[in-house]
């Protein structure tokens, strides 16, 4: 019998960052698994057969065309040399006569074949095939053990080992339960919904019934990528209501969608007062810790406005949007304390305490990379004056003299991802020039705008690419701890 084959492993709250990975890693391991066995066609192609199902409480596949029992197959095992398989005598060596003994043959009835490394001698069996039940439990746990997770755990008195525990089973194809056992659990037909929504367990009847019978009896959007859409829509709607934009932002859509198993969103507020603070700092506070998405009129400035993205659908979100408004308060009242003190104290005053910060103890202090960065800036500096991209070189100077400064304020120290963008805006409350403060923002980009920017950033990365490739701390394949690519990339793209 052919048909499609359903496995789901019910979850508590998987990580967020990782559901993504772990789906599909679940997923492959599972197709290979079954295709290495014979249960699907060998021309059986990966994107047309799997569907993947991934949301916070659960990972989930459903593979078409799924046979119940194997077809009959020739096994076939390779074993010695024909050349060394006899001594001197012509009598059979210990290899030959124990390949023999493991096939369960007469070495006379053993058949022969050639490669280009000579002939060997050859078992081939017919064997018969075996149901779906005798394999799948042990091609689960082989695509479990599989999975990227850095860190497992244990829950209750079991020695089982899962990424979150574990509370149910289902392996099913078409109708029909496949018995079987997989991290102490049971197979079985049953599943759970929305934790707040769902009326109870959900019986899914067949295999490809769990799609439909998620969404309408528990309240679980199972597929990943249309929970993700329903996101997407629903904020594009409110900003166009809103005439604004959201801020764009790298993985938090993936993040949210992954938080969520029946995504609604509201639109929440808070005090304007708050706006004095810089958009920078207010909206990594709501990104990062609060998962909102901020709101930027046409121009790009930040509104105090922000959506939420829910997990509750409810006909009065008064409470939803009043909770978040409270929750995120005490967020932007700390970003603006920071700011408050940061502002106490002048840039130029922290200069000299970045001589206790080691930036490598090869490469000396934070300090002695600024007069590094410093001495390279200028130089730079003096050869740029004979062309029209020219920049000042005491501009230069001071702005790589500063460049550094701000990582020791209390704002990057809660925000590192705000370095260079924190010292801008306290080089201008200092009173520096303009350029030398957007210098110090600048440097860190992928390719800095202004002749100062220039300079120092070329300096920054070519002190960081020459130092530790200096100390021998060259990135190998996939590892580049400093981000020496990425800086070469960015000399590259200023050139």
């Amino acid at each position: 019998m052919q048909d499609s084959l359903l496995i789901e492993l019910l979850t508590e709250e998987l990580p967020p960052k990782s559901l993504l990975k772990l789906s599909q890693a679940f997923c492959r391991g599972i197709f290979d698994g079954l295709k290495e066995r014979g249960f699907i066609a060998d021309d059986a192609d990966y994107s047309g057969s799997v569907t993947e199902f991934a949301t916070p409480r659960r990972l989930a596949v459903l593979i078409k065309d799924v046979v119940s029992m194997q077809p009959e197959r020739t096994v076939e095992r390779k074993g010695p040399a024909v050349n060394t398989a006899f001594d001197k005598d012509g009598k059979p060596t210990p290899a030959l006569s124990g390949f023999a003994k493991s096939c369960n043959i007469e070495i006379e009835k053993l058949e022969k074949q050639s490669d280009k490394k000579g002939e060997y001698f050859v078992f081939r069996a017919k064997q018969p095939g075996e149901a779906l039940a005798q394999h799948l439990s042990d091609i689960v746990q082989a695509a479990i053990k599989k999975l990227p997770v850095a860190k497992l755990m244990r829950w209750g008195e079991s020695e089982v080992q899962f990424v979150r525990p574990v509370h149910g089973l289902i392996m099913l194809h078409g109708a029909n339960i496949v018995p079987g056992e997989v991290l102490r659990l049971q197979s079985r037909n049953t599943t759970s919904g929305h934790r707040f929504l769902s009326g109870g367990d959900i019986v899914i009847a067949k295999a490809d019934d769990y799609k439909r019978e998620l969404e309408a009896q528990g309240k679980v959007i199972a597929s990943f990528d249309e929970r993700r859409t329903k996101v997407d829509e629903q904020l594009k709607a409110y900003t166009q209501a809103l005439n604004a934009r959201v801020n764009p932002t790298e993985g938090l859509l993936d993040e949210v969608t992954a938080l969520v198993e029946w995504p609604v969103v509201y639109v929440g507020e808070f005090d304007a007062e708050y706006l004095a603070v810089p958009q920078e700092c207010l909206i990594l506070t709501m990104q990062k810790n609060q998962k909102y998405f901020p709101l930027l009129d046409t121009s790009g400035k930040l509104l105090n406005k922000f959506l939420i993205v829910s997990n509750m659908q409810v006909d009065d979100p008064k409470h939803i949007i009043g909770g978040n408004q409270r929750v995120v308060r005490p967020r932007l009242a700390d970003a603006r304390f920071f700011y408050n003190q940061d502002r106490r104290q002048t840039l130029e005053s922290c200069v000299a305490k970045l001589g206790s910060v080691v930036y490598h103890n090869k490469l000396g202090t934070q300090l002695q990379r600024v007069e590094r960065i410093q001495k390279l800036a200028v130089a730079l500096a003096e050869r740029l004056k004979e062309i029209k991209f020219a920049a000042d070189v005491k501009q230069v100077e001071r702005a790589a003299y500063l460049c550094k400064a701000d990582l020791l304020t209390d704002m990057v120290g809660e925000f590192p991802e705000l370095q260079g963008i924190m010292g801008y805006y306290y080089a201008l409350h200092d009173g520096e020039d303009t350029q030398v403060a957007e210098a110090i923002r600048e440097h860190y980009e992928r390719v800095p705008s202004g002749p100062v920017g220039i300079c120092v950033g070329l300096a920054d990365k070519l002190d960081t690419l020459v130092g530790i490739y200096g100390i021998g701390l060259i990135p190998t394949g996939d590892k580049d701890p400093f981000g020496l690519r990425r800086a070469a990339l960015s000399i590259l793209r200023t050139l």
